[in-house]
């Protein structure tokens, strides 16, 4: 029988890759963390989650200051932003969260960490720094990268992505965005509020187009009050260099050219998975454009080597990939069958205001050819809402013809903490009489899931037959006023 160096190895230390590391050497196993960069932490601490909602909380508690009079206080002149400075508390917070990520504190649970670029030489073993390593189980969990679009001019043209955007020396008079997924509407949002002059160009009719139009809309009208320019259903024809500006010249679906001119160009159009180098097709692991080919274990076409989080192509969530990587260790160390289950997966856009959404949406619902209602309550009904000046959004719960929750999204103010409390409804399979019942303090943003609840449930407690039922047995009287609902 074969001995190997190590019961686990591991490629890349994001947060797959950490979750792996840490339960395996937790439970005994004997376990490589290999990360191709100088540090641990992945792209979402260093160029993704971590900077952007440090610069979306800097960007929206400027934005406040501006609005100051909305809320009965003087109006203020700001002075403009120094970007430098807004940098500099980004790095401070990554460097707080790196000391939870660190060489250190991996291996002080037992983990070797190497630095480096590996590529398998046989399906068991890699070759790393002039040495070669086996292990008994791999997984494959090295990222994603942005995509670079085959757009004329823009390999000799300079541009940012997420791997930029967030080290920038100064803060760019004016910003073409390519794309219009939740990294570009982000950024738009928050560099316009910083002072930014942003265009966005998209090449659909609509922003954020896996969610339901009504819900992207909402979005992009905000953003658009706020200064956000839009071009939908527009092609890029091509980017050029100027010198001090980049072009960016489009058509509209009308067939109109149109030349945008700015600061710097950011490209958001898409990610693509981190998998040159690795030789994975010497050692016979199926993949393809998208990512590593799974099954619902993790297990790629050679069944000790695993992959998760964005290297798959499946959900690009942080909290996806460190779901996966459990999925991982219960199967590949502990040997309990365990499948991956998305049904109930989370995700959220956090623009002001935020939207997240759990399950299907109206858009997947249709695409999947199922029958379902909608139930909805808007935030200008939430007196704590009203309380915080948050007029825009609402939630929107879906129920199939069996009368059960199959998706929840919510567009309003933190939405994404509002969220957590269908992760457990839904995962939990709790009932909605359960949570319309349920008492929530008041006032707060929370309400609105009871609300949305009690909005399916109300029909049928205050039904003429509830109500003739209850009249005949207990003499009832019936109304004391005259005056019909809604008149």
């Amino acid at each position: 029988m074969r001995t190997y160096d190590y019961d686990m190895g591991i490629i890349g230390g994001g947060a797959a890759g950490l979750t792996v590391a840490s339960g395996a050497a937790q439970l005994g196993a004997k376990t490589l963390l290999i990360e191709k960069e100088k540090v641990l932490g992945g792209d979402c601490l260093h160029v993704g989650c971590v900077p952007s909602k440090t610069l979306i909380h800097t960007a929206r508690a400027y934005h406040t200051l501006k609005i100051a009079q909305d809320f009965g206080l003087p109006a203020l002149n700001l002075p403009p932003v120094d970007f430098a400075k807004v940098r500099e508390r980004i790095q401070s917070v990554i460097a707080a969260i790196q000391k939870h990520d660190s060489e250190e504190r991996f291996c002080s649970l037992g983990v070797g960490v190497a630095f480096g670029e590996p590529a398998f030489v046989d399906e068991h073993s890699v070759r790393i720094g002039g040495r070669t390593v086996s292990a008994k189980n791999w997984v494959v969990a090295s990222g994603s990268s942005p995509q670079r679009p085959p757009v004329e001019g823009l390999e000799k043209t300079p541009y940012i992505t997420n791997k930029e955007i967030f080290s920038l020396d100064r803060l760019p008079a004016s910003m073409v965005v390519l794309g219009a997924g939740p990294i570009a509407v982000e950024m738009a949002q928050a560099f316009c509020r910083l002072g930014t002059k942003v265009s966005v160009v998209q090449r659909s009719g609509q922003i954020l187009s896996k969610e339901d139009k009504d819900m992207a809309d909402g979005i992009m009208q905000v953003l658009a009050a706020e200064g956000v320019v839009f071009h939908l259903d527009a092609s890029v024809i091509g980017v050029g260099d100027l010198g001090h500006e980049r072009e960016v010249r489009i058509k509209t679906r009308e067939g109109v050219a149109i030349s945008l001119k700015a600061e710097q160009i950011l490209v958001a159009m898409g990610r693509e998975p981190n998998l040159t180098g690795l030789n994975l097709e010497g050692i016979g692991v199926s993949f393809d454009r998208k990512g590593i080919e799974t099954d619902a274990r993790m297990r790629s076409s050679r069944k000790h080597i695993y992959a998760a989080g964005d290297v798959t192509g499946a959900f690009q969530f942080t909290h996806a990939a460190g779901y996966e990587g459990g999925i991982v260790v219960s199967n590949a160390i502990v040997h309990l069958p365990r499948k991956a289950d998305y049904t109930f997966l989370p995700w959220c856009t956090y623009t002001d205001p935020e939207l997240a959404g759990i399950g299907m949406n109206e858009k997947a619902a249709g695409e999947a050819g199922l029958e379902y209602d909608v139930f909805t309550e808007v935030f200008e009904d939430n007196d704590r809402s009203l309380a915080e000046g948050e007029r825009v959004g609402k939630i929107k719960m879906l129920l199939d013809k069996h009368e059960k929750p199959i998706g929840v999204q919510i567009l309003g103010p933190r939405a994404g903490e509002l969220l957590s409390e269908w992760v457990v409804v839904l995962n939990g399979k709790v009932k909605l009489s359960t949570l319309a019942s349920a008492v929530h303090p008041y006032p707060t943003l929370g309400e609105i899931n009871k609300r949305v609840a009690g909005a399916y449930l109300s029909p049928k407690i205050f039904s003429d037959k509830v109500r003739k039922g209850l009249k005949f047995f207990f003499n009832l009287k019936g109304r004391a006023c005259g005056l019909e609902d809604g008149a």
